[in-house]
Order: C-alpha cells, then structure tokens, then sequence
C-alpha cells in the first residue's frame, strides 16, 4: 500500500485516536472542531480546497448515550445525517475518497448474518441516524463504508448483554483493519467472531456482570445483528 496523506473527522475521538496509533506510513491530519465543523459545508470546502488529502475517514459522530438520539433528534440529525453530507459533498467536489463509518445497528438485528447487500432496518434511532449518513454515502462511488461492531477497551461498563449477539472487535482492532482496507470501495462488514457482548467482555474484564436485554427499556437493542465476514475475510487475504 502507497503512503496517503488522511484526514480524520473527530480526531479526539477514541477511534480516531486508535487510527494515529496503529499508523505507520501514512500522514494523518485530525483538525480541531473549532476549524473543521462538519456541520458547517463552507468550513469543509474551505479546508479541503486549501489542503486536500487523498482519503477523509469520517469518524466524527453523534453516538452515546443512544437515549440521546431520542430525546433530541434535532441534534441526531444534524450531527449524522447533514454533517455526514456535508462531508460527502465536499468530497465529491474535490474528488477525494471518503470513508464513513457506520454500525452493525443498521441490519434488522433478528436473525444474524447479514452481508453487505441484505435489506438495511435499522434497530433504533441511533441506527436510523447513522443510516442517514450512509444514504449520502453511497450517492457517492469513491467511497466505503464499514459496517462496524466494536466497543472500548477497556470495556468501562459494569454490566454486558448476556443474550445479544454481535461481531464484538474493540476499538484498536478495528482501527488495525481499517488501515488495511483503505484501497476498498463500497460496503464492508467489519467485526470479530460470533459472540454475545457478556462472553466478549468476559474474556478480559472476568468481573463484569450480566444484563439482559429486557432490563434495557430506553432504547432498542438487536437481538441478533451479527454480520457476515465473508467479504472482509476475502478482501484481507487478497482474493477475488
């Protein structure tokens, strides 16, 4: 892979700052928010005129707590759906690659296994929020977008699903395999093995306890959306 010049939208996010970790070769620019706000388009056609990289990984996002999606959609909105678009068109103008990242929530969340091409339902607010993103997203062909599954390490909650089951990868994992899929267009499922988040967590935090998802009255959780990997699996070894 060619050294690339990347920006990354929401820089001080944990993501974002998994990405500058994990990264050997590339330049990786992260402006502050205060210079490059994603839901100003003339900030972002301002930035990417005057020094326009060859990938933007969009990172930046409205994500926890998810009640937030529900009690003010206003700013669910503006922050993943139209600031998501202002990026993607501001991209299309300057003919840069974009790369979104989106969330395992966007599937139905019932049966599991989903590839890349199956229906999309997203399972609550968040999901719709993050769907809207990827809506603009895929108006646009030089641009992927990861349908990912991770959560931090260390894993800060006292408490994990126990009858939920997702493609769990903490966050530098997934920030590993993001580096690696650069080159991609279109759509990739980005996530670990089959699992409940309670066994993932498990694994290294042995004291962490058991929540079920009727316990869980704010908001929607899935109760299968795990992902094919398919895809990734034959992306990663290079095969056709």
């Amino acid at each position: 892979m060619q050294p690339k010049t990347i920006l990354i939208t929401g820089g001080a996010g944990r993501f974002a700052q998994e990405l500058i970790k994990q990264n050997t070769i590339h330049a990786i620019r992260t402006p502050c928010k205060s210079r490059f706000d994603i839901t100003k388009y003339q900030e972002i056609d301002d930035w990417l005129s005057f020094d326009p990289p060859d990938i933007v990984i969009h990172a930046a996002a409205l994500t926890r707590p998810m009640v937030k999606h529900i009690e003010d959609p206003q700013t669910s909105i503006h922050a993943n759906i139209v600031g998501t678009g202002y990026v993607c068109m501001a991209c299309m103008k300057h003919n840069i690659k974009m790369i979104y990242i989106s969330t395992d929530y966007v599937y139905p969340g019932t049966d599991g296994d989903y590839k890349e091409e199956d229906p999309v339902l997203p399972v609550n607010e968040y999901a719709i929020s993050k769907m809207g993103g990827e809506c603009a997203v895929q108006l646009y062909n030089n641009s992927l977008i990861l349908r990912m599954s991770m959560t931090e390490r260390p894993f800060t909650h006292p408490k994990a699903l126990v009858d939920s089951k997702k493609n769990l990868l903490y966050i530098d994992e997934a920030a590993s395999i993001c580096l690696k899929l650069l080159d991609e267009t279109g759509i990739i499922n980005v996530g670990g093995p089959k699992t409940t988040p309670f066994d993932f967590v498990r694994a290294e935090k042995p004291d962490i306890e058991k929540i079920y998802m009727k316990d869980i009255s704010d908001v929607k959780m899935a109760r299968d959306s795990s992902m094919n990997l398919g895809k990734l699996k034959r992306v990663l070894n290079n095969e056709n």
